[in-house]
């Protein structure tokens, strides 16, 4: 079962912003009591936290999907949505962040070191904060706003001070098993070791770490043997020591060619040039070991090289290696600049900074990319008029509008924000002095409607009801409540619906008012009980008796005026 884990794939999802709450108070005695919509919580965020006492990546190996918590709605009462609980994930230390795409999003080093890779969406406004002197009472709120999802890669590099390099079966694990108290794996065949070993040496007041780094072949480099795995482990050591087997049977190997091909590879890696380097012959307890270390350590020196003879199994020069390994991370340590805390620079938007650009594709649309207006169309309802008119206004405000006419827009063109496309209409936009009408609508969305309206057909009924008087000649054109109406043998007909301003025709030349469509509407919403009995014929009904019948439709207004005259 696999025990270590330098390299997972986190599919990540932020938790999403609660929806904000449209609501009025209603109490007794408080007919005006006022939007009291709460607002919705923020989604929980997803964060990487440096833990000491972790030291492999082997829970996210078997958990890799990772959501955090959404934020609860808003309510009534003006009760605000609860927050979702932010997600802390905990990994070793010298873990680096990648995108999918290779890009480095964050080296973390250091116990406490955190970085935030999913934020949480916002919550969306109730519709108790998006009241302002004009919008007393919206009749709207902002839907929640999704939190980020994406995938990143996670790689562990070891933090150790000294990293041991070589061939498979050079020793490697021995030494560090004397050397500390790790205990690795230990055999008699090669890449035995097949993940980093981490030992903690302690000699006189001096501590520092080792890596046992699994073994190199000739093209580690380049991938050979899962060398690109190995060789990552060894960017942070800042002292490198080659393992070299002097008792080494194998043909065509000895320690000076085992030096040049590791040396190779790790020139070809690079990054490494410039780690101090120590060489131990390894097994100078077995007899040729010891006379072929003895051989190769002048030529080794000759390069500048300091060499030490040591036999992990008897322990025979373990203390001197001990010594100088600590002399060289204490100079490594006092040569590394003192790192300074991260410090927050605050840099002011430029003054010419609109925050969006708009761009065009090939198939002529406009995009508008920028991080507030893409935010406020993901948080509009547009299943509210209003709603969409409130994100029209603020689009306008913010530019959008001006910016689109620049870039040769036209009324009608194809405007995309984010994932939503709109048909540009320039003169939505009513500015400052514009005054919401009902809750949840936006007379400037309202399309011209063709159909009479209902001020329209109440006129045309009355005026068909009306009967020739000794003062009014047939034919002749007479005013109606609200309209022009001509009179022959067989009735009263509507002459011209659109003729609203004035009509030649009449003698006096007063023009026609058209009628409030508030007060036809009250109209409509007469009582039964009050309204005359003649309003009660049904008018589809007497609309087709006039149209199949006119002598029907004659007697039905007969006898509505007898049922008139029996109540009077």
């Amino acid at each position: 079962m696999t025990t270590f884990v330098d390299r997972v794939v986190l599919h990540l999802q932020a938790g999403d912003g609660g929806h904000g709450c449209v609501s009025i108070h209603r109490e007794k005695f408080k007919p005006f009591g006022g939007p009291d919509g709460g607002d919705g919580g923020h989604g929980g965020s997803v964060s990487l936290v440096v833990d000491p006492q972790v030291h492999t990546l082997l829970d996210f190996h078997f958990r890799p999907h990772v959501k955090a918590e959404n934020g609860r709605g808003g309510a009534g009462s003006n009760r605000d949505g609860a927050n979702g609980a932010n997600l802390v994930l905990k990994v070793p230390d010298g873990t680096v962040v990648h995108a999918p795409d290779g890009t480095v999003l964050a080296d973390l080093i250091g116990p406490g070191t955190t970085v935030e890779v999913a934020r949480g969406g916002r919550g969306g406004r109730g519709n108790a904060s998006l009241a302002n002197a004009r919008r007393r009472a919206p009749g709207f709120a902002e839907l929640g706003e999704p939190g980020d999802q994406l995938d990143v890669v996670l790689e562990l590099k070891s933090v150790a001070d000294v990293g041991l390099v070589g061939f498979p079966s050079a020793g490697k694990s021995s030494l560090i098993s004397v050397l500390s108290a790790a205990k690795p794996k230990i055999a008699d065949y090669p890449f035995t070791t097949l993940v980093p070993n981490l030992g903690v040496v302690r000699i006189d007041e001096h501590t520092f770490t080792v890596a046992d780094v699994p073994g190199l072949i000739p093209g580690a480099a380049t991938g050979k043997g899962l060398g690109l795995e190995f060789l990552r482990h060894i960017e942070r050591c800042e002292v490198l020591v080659h393992v070299v087997d002097a008792a080494t049977m194998e043909p065509g190997r000895d320690p000076l060619a085992d030096i040049d091909a590791i040396e190779a590879e790790l020139a070809e890696y690079g990054g490494l040039a410039d780690r101090p380097r120590l060489v131990v012959l390894n097994k100078i307890d077995v007899p040729d070991g010891r006379d072929l270390a003895d051989i190769v350590r002048p030529d080794i020196e000759a390069r500048g090289l300091r060499v030490y003879e040591v036999s992990a199994v008897t322990r025979e020069g373990l203390r001197e290696l001990t010594y100088a390994l600590a002399e060289q991370v204490r100079a490594s340590r006092a040569a590394t600049p003192i790192l300074e805390p991260t410090r927050v620079v605050i840099r002011p938007k430029a003054v010419d900074d609109a925050g969006f650009v708009i761009e065009t594709d090939p198939d002529g649309a406009f995009v508008v990319r920028g991080q507030r207006p893409e935010r406020w169309v993901r948080q509009t309802n547009f299943d509210n008029d209003e709603a969409v008119g409130f994100l029209a206004d603020r689009l306008a405000r913010l530019g959008v509008e001006e910016k689109l006419a620049k870039a040769g827009a036209e009324p009608g063109s194809l405007v995309r924000i984010g994932e939503r496309e709109f048909d540009w209409r320039p003169t939505l936009y009513a500015g400052a002095d514009y005054v919401p009408s009902a809750r949840g609508t936006d007379s400037r969305l309202e399309e011209k409607l063709t159909r009479a309206s209902a001020a329209e057909r109440l006129a045309a009924r009355k005026a068909r009801r009306q009967r020739p008087t000794e003062e009014t000649a047939p034919g002749a054109p007479i005013v109606a409540d609200s309209g022009l109406v001509e009179l022959d043998g067989d009735g009263a007909t509507w002459s011209d619906p659109d003729r609203w301003e004035s009509d030649p025709a009449l003698e006096e030349g007063t023009p026609a008012e058209p009628v409030d469509p508030d007060v036809a509407e009250s109209a409509d919403r007469v009582d039964p009980d009050v309204a005359d009995p003649a309003d009660r014929v049904d008018p589809d009904a007497a609309e087709s008796a006039d149209r199949d019948d006119p002598d029907a439709a004659e007697s039905a207004e007969r006898r509505a005026g007898d049922e008139v005259r029996r109540a009077d």
